[in-house]
């Protein structure tokens, strides 16, 4: 079960032209995407009403889309306008289209009620775009479940043990206790590691010479996406009081999008306010991201896979878990939720009380 009425990350800008098709799966369901002539971007549900044809392998005629199976014509809206050898095209046969808003090199789809779409929901990520900050795109894909991603990005514990070479750092960080509160749709994770030694990412854009007091807070929000100040800064300069004079910063923007229950899309980036008419600078913070996300995967996926073979295991909580914990239950509110509301919607009208006859006289 999915989430359904909130905005996923559907494709980054530069993966919709106006020359071609673009497929994605979003929770479960089969999308096409492409842009129009005039640039607007067109989502639409990739399987022809006709016989279930993927309409991702038909063919683009200006802004209409055309199944290559029996040659049904759909336009933007999903209206099918034209069908071969037959004159009269019944208004029901359209496909479904959905609501999508491309903001800060991110398109977001909306795959729940296109009346509930509202695009004020969609989370700020205006440093993958701002000329102030550096970032290369970054996506891999997961055969796994969404939510042991989530997880994992939900405890920083992690890092030494699974990234000692990317992003990890000294065993010290894992002991760091982090602060865990509850935002809307979500949690914010506030973690400072002083006086410990710099990753091996960051000691190769700068020397340090020192140990360094790191951060990273960050919020994790419905239905699972990660913003967050992450950075470090010489120790003992007050960098948790806020003074982050010679420090290294970075806005991470993260979104984990289930493909099907059992797959998942991952687009992130690690935008960087420093040296940044460097791009050596930025294709070494990018490569040790990418590095350490597929450590991520490797451990997550032999994770899925171990579960797999034992449906029955109950995981053990232990104190680090607060985070995913709660973010896992409020996934399970929402769902809960929702699941109420379609409910109420199937349910039937009451049918209109007739009002009794009047009684005939009486002699």
């Amino acid at each position: 079960m999915f989430i359904k009425n909130t905005w996923y990350v559907a494709a980054w800008d530069h993966e919709l032209t106006t020359q071609g098709l673009f497929a994605r799966t979003i929770i479960g369901v089969p999308v096409l995407m492409f842009r129009k002539d005039d640039g607007e971007i067109v989502a639409m549900e990739d399987r022809c009403c006709h016989r279930g044809a993927p309409l991702s392998v038909g063919r683009r005629e200006g802004d209409c889309v055309r199944c290559m199976y029996h040659g049904l014509k759909f336009d933007a809206s999903g209206q099918c306008i034209e069908a071969p050898a037959q004159k009269r095209i019944p208004i029901q046969a359209r496909v479904r289209t959905f609501p999508v808003v491309q903001r800060h090199r991110w398109v977001w789809i909306w795959m729940g009620a296109p009346d509930k779409a509202d695009p004020a929901l969609i989370p700020d990520t205006q440093w993958l775009d701002d000329p102030d900050w550096r970032s290369l795109d970054g996506y891999i894909h997961y055969d796994v479940n969404y939510l042991l991603i989530c997880d994992n990005l939900l405890d920083f514990s992690h890092l030494p043990f699974v990234h000692p070479t990317t992003l990890g750092g000294s065993a010290d960080y894992a002991a760091a206790q982090p602060k865990v509160e509850r935002i809307d749709n979500g949690v914010r994770i506030t973690r400072w590691a002083l006086d410990t030694e710099p990753p091996p990412f960051a000691q190769a854009v700068k020397d340090w010479g020192s140990k360094v007091d790191r951060w990273n807070i960050y919020n994790f929000t419905l239905p699972a996406i990660l913003l967050m100040d992450s950075g470090m800064a010489p120790t003992g300069q007050g960098a948790a009081e806020g003074n982050r004079e010679g420090a290294i910063e970075f806005r991470g923007c993260q979104a984990i999008t289930p493909e099907t229950e059992n797959s998942t899309h991952y687009f992130f980036a690690h935008p960087h306010n420093f040296a940044i008419d460097k791009p050596e600078v930025t294709r070494s913070i990018h490569q040790a991201v990418v590095d350490a996300f597929d450590e991520d995967r490797d451990i997550i996926t032999a994770q899925q896979k171990s579960l797999a073979l034992a449906p029955d295991f109950k995981m053990m909580a232990f104190g680090i878990d607060a985070a995913l914990n709660q973010f896992r239950w409020i996934v399970s509110r929402r769902l809960e939720e929702e699941a109420v509301e379609e409910a109420a919607a199937a349910r039937p009208a009451p049918a209109a009380s007739v009002p009794a006859p009047p009684e005939p006289a009486r002699a």
